[in-house]
């Protein structure tokens, strides 16, 4: 337990309640509950801590504390107490993310501090998709081969520019980023259109559990927006998600990405929920 806080990080002695915790909100949990899937809960393997909130002796909510800073399942008291753990130890996140109360009451608590933000996204609608998609999908997205990295890969830094405004390969000229994109191919959760040697639309799972898998980095070439690319390519990789990955499909997106919220709902994803990003 933190000293005068009832909070302490947690280990694979907790996963049980950790797991409950986690699929109180499938969707809305999926980024937490992959790793967790993956890697356990101990810190050393995680690559990151998971906090939990401790009250009348039970664990009621977690905080997964790494790249990003994720609230699950927490109330005003619980994100107040894992504000005071991230600004004892100073922060080393690059952004704020998940559900959208739970995010603003954590970043009302540490702005003072960790403020300003270089862009807070309030207003970020969660949606999902269980059926099969509602237009037809694009024959001609696929998987990505292995061997067509050096061809992603630009698309990815193009998107990632485009939508976070920063550059993924500035840091370490883009290895880390690099080998991220590497092993979502790997995963068989990379998908993309491309044509004559030239990434037209693409997307990729970026995080995934047995029921549900986080669609990221939509993109279509910008001098091909405007012509319904996205419309089946999303078509095509829910599809291909739900027939390899997962059964649910979810994603979030920007309020004022009108075009793709548009595009979304036409495939036949439905808003469940609201996130929020606090970005460093």
């Amino acid at each position: 337990m933190v000293r005068g806080l009832p909070v302490r990080v947690l280990d694979d002695r907790d996963v049980a309640v950790v797991r409950d915790i986690l699929d109180r909100d499938p969707v809305a949990n999926v980024f937490v509950a992959s790793r967790v899937a993956s890697c356990g809960v101990d810190p050393w393997r995680l690559g990151a801590e998971i906090w939990g909130y401790v009250r009348d002796g039970r664990i009621t909510a977690l905080c997964y504390s790494g790249a990003n800073l994720v609230p699950v399942g927490a109330d005003a008291e619980a994100c107040e107490a894992f504000a005071e753990k991230a600004r004892r130890q100073g922060r080393r996140c690059s952004s704020l993310v998940g559900p959208a109360q739970q995010v603003a009451w954590l970043w009302a608590a540490l702005e003072g501090d960790w403020g300003p933000a270089r862009d807070v996204r309030p207003n970020q609608p969660l949606m999902a998709i269980s059926d099969p998609p509602r237009i037809p999908p694009d024959p001609f997205v696929r998987r990505v081969r292995p061997d067509e990295l050096e061809l992603l890969f630009p698309a990815c830094v193009a998107m990632f520019e485009e939508e976070v405004g920063v550059s993924p390969v500035e840091s370490d000229g883009g290895a880390l980023y690099r080998a991220r994109v590497a092993e979502l191919i790997s995963q068989g959760r990379a998908f993309a259109r491309i044509e004559d040697g030239r990434v037209v639309f693409k997307a990729e799972v970026g995080a995934a559990t047995a029921e549900v898998c986080q669609v990221q980095g939509v993109w279509v070439e910008p001098s091909l927006r405007g012509r319904g690319l996205s419309n089946g390519g999303m078509a095509a990789v829910v599809l291909l998600a739900q027939r390899h990955i997962a059964p649910v499909v979810s994603l979030y997106v920007n309020d004022y990405n009108l075009p793709a919220r548009a595009a979304y709902k036409k495939v036949g994803f439905a808003e469940v929920g609201t996130f929020m990003s606090v970005l460093f």
